[in-house]
């Protein structure tokens, strides 16, 4: 049974609707990628996922404790509390915060084993400890994503909503990123990746959907999509590394530049 599963998902901003019908599983411990062009809705679809943009129509599902949840309209620090959290591309910490403190913030989630998961997280991001006095604000864009992952993995959840994590990143950091997404999927926890190096992340993924407008386009094993040439052609863009951008396109799924 998936522990997280969006049924005929319909979202937007304003007038305009972004998504149109979605549907995608997340099995427990799996590692999930979406894909698509720029405004195809991936980000979208983590916010409406996360509560942080309201479902229109359609099914949200999380499967948590062997309790089962329809959570379309549910409010992030309620997700978080059963279960669920979201790393978004920007603003993901608190820039004035010491490290340790953005984790505590995290960690209040979890209460009373708060100490022991803030020191969990810390030994799997030595470079965190190292630095956990120095405002958040001071880190490199490398390391407040690390800490932006390690915040959201503090509060022990199911499965994590990531959207673009090596956006901006030097290709070595993106490398010590991915591997640490390997690992925290391969102690258990089902992530949900939106990701602009397409190839890649499909190549991890255990399952892989494309969106496109909106819309389901294609699904299927990551490893089969990367390796056919229609969605090479279509979507992994020309040096094989990452989606292409259509002229005159934006990052922003939201229009007005929301993201």
């Amino acid at each position: 049974m998936p522990v997280l599963s969006v049924v005929g998902l319909r979202a937007g901003y304003g007038e305009q609707d972004i998504l149109h019908d979605v549907t995608l599983d997340v099995p427990a411990g799996a590692f999930v990628s979406v894909i698509g062009p720029n405004g195809a809705g991936k980000s979208t679809l983590l916010k409406a996922v996360y509560g942080l943009v309201k479902p229109r129509s359609g099914s949200i599902v999380f499967r948590s404790g062997g309790d089962e949840h329809e959570i379309a309209g549910w409010k992030p620090y309620r997700l978080t509390s059963v279960g669920m959290n979201y790393v978004p591309q920007l603003a993901n910490v608190f820039p004035n915060m010491t490290v340790f403190e953005n984790l505590e913030v995290g960690a209040k989630v979890v209460r009373a084993d708060s100490a022991r998961q803030i020191q969990r997280i810390v030994e799997m991001f030595p470079l965190l400890y190292d630095r956990r006095r120095a405002r958040a604000g001071t880190l490199s864009g490398g390391q407040r994503q690390m800490l932006a992952l390690a915040r959201a993995l503090v509060t022990n959840p199911q499965v994590i909503l990531l959207d673009e994590p090596s956006a901006g990143l030097a290709a070595t950091v993106a490398d010590d990123l991915f591997e640490r997404l390997a690992q925290i999927n391969r102690e258990g926890t089902a992530i949900l990746l939106v990701e602009q190096n397409a190839r890649r992340s499909l190549a991890m993924s255990d399952y892989g959907y494309v969106l496109d407008m909106g819309r389901n386009r294609f699904e299927g094993p990551g490893r089969k999509l990367v390796n056919d040439p229609k969605i090479a052609d279509l979507y992994l863009g020309g040096d094989g590394t990452s989606l292409s951008t259509a002229p005159g396109s934006t990052s922003s799924d939201a229009p007005g530049g929301v993201t």
